[in-house]
């Protein structure tokens, strides 16, 4: 496997310039959004293009469900994960039994379309203090998360899935949105590692796990993707995480203090992220890619484990059976006229 950092693409189809971008070899992956998807038979056809240059590539997509469902015609209009909190609360064996079918059900689809890796789940707690997490997270409790999160991502694995857990080591506390700006979370530490729980108890089943730009001020004086003490003393040491380091995307304003394009990237590899997301900035790609490739940065990275498992096409995935029983499990908690 080769490449270091996942980009993306401007539109439905590919243009000469970005056909040739996926061919360097410093290109791990591409991750698609709500303007390069307008049907199944579209986004099929983009992906045979990406995949006719590298067939190695990672294809990636932020398909969580609610806000966040970058595909949407065509196939299930999926509820937001927070939706099983309330089941929870009244019969926690059937919300487990849900929260498994909605994983299985988004990465089915998923891997059907040909994506290899949907990036989640959510792992944060949700303090309900700005909504840019909010109905994205499993529970107000770290508890809660981590048992609807585990069941999400044993549907996930069934489906033929790796999972990303993020944002590590917790997003869910701070008032700031890191798109837009740096978060600081001043709680002593004692409550960050609270926080973490979910990837303590589910560490040995996440196959990737996404970093945090965010500040957390009684460790370190950087943001969490840009810092050894989270990703290689807390993560690797601590939890004894084996899997990939992604980092959150390095065109967020909340990595901008870390310096330009190709600052971010170095630091955030130095600090021990192995695959970089850098989004929505052409011109900042091609520093990268020329950054990391100057330094002598190596392009080998194992990312079997992000590779699709899953082997059901979409024609014969779309009207089969185990997903109609998905849906009918599902109904109550989601629009299933597609």
């Amino acid at each position: 496997m080769t490449g270091r950092v996942i980009i993306d693409v401007a539109g439905l189809t590919l243009d000469d310039s970005e056909a040739k971008l996926v061919s360097d070899p410093m290109v791990a992956g591409v991750i698609f959004f709500a303007r390069n998807y307008e049907s199944p038979e579209q986004i099929q056809a983009l992906i045979a293009q990406l995949r006719s240059i590298r067939e190695d590539i990672i294809l990636c997509v932020d398909q969580e469900g609610g806000r966040v469902q970058r595909f949407r015609t065509g196939v299930t209009r999926l509820p937001p994960v927070g939706v099983l909190r309330q089941a929870y609360q009244a019969c926690p064996e059937q919300a487990l039994k849900d929260a498994e079918q909605l994983g299985w059900l988004m990465a089915s689809e998923m891997l059907a379309l040909g994506i290899d890796l949907s990036f989640a789940p959510v792992l944060d707690v949700d303090y309900g203090n700005h909504v840019i997490i909010g109905d994205r997270s499993f529970g107000v409790t770290a508890a809660d998360v981590t048992a609807l999160a585990g069941a999400y991502v044993r549907g996930m694995h069934r489906a033929g899935m790796a999972t990303v857990g993020k944002h590590f080591p917790g997003h869910g506390y701070v008032a700031l949105d890191s798109h837009e700006s740096l978060p600081y979370d001043a709680r002593p530490l004692v409550a960050v590692e609270a926080d973490m729980a979910p990837y303590v108890e589910l560490i040995d089943q996440l196959d990737a796990v996404m970093t945090a730009h965010i500040v957390y001020t009684q460790a370190d004086d950087q943001a969490a993707s840009f810092s050894p003490y989270w990703i290689e003393q807390q993560l690797r040491a601590r939890l004894g995480f084996r899997g990939v380091v992604i980092s959150d995307d390095l065109h967020m304003r909340g990595a901008w203090q870390a310096g330009d394009p190709s600052v971010r990237a170095l630091k955030a590899l130095q600090a021990g992220c192995d695959v970089l997301l850098y989004c929505n900035d052409p011109a900042g790609v091609q520093v990268v890619l020329n950054t990391l490739t100057q330094a002598g940065v190596s392009d080998a990275t194992d990312l079997s484990v992000l590779r699709r498992a899953g082997t059901a096409s979409w024609k014969h995935f779309a009207p089969g059976a185990a997903r109609q029983q998905a849906l009918n499990a599902l109904r109550a908690y989601m629009d299933v006229s597609t």
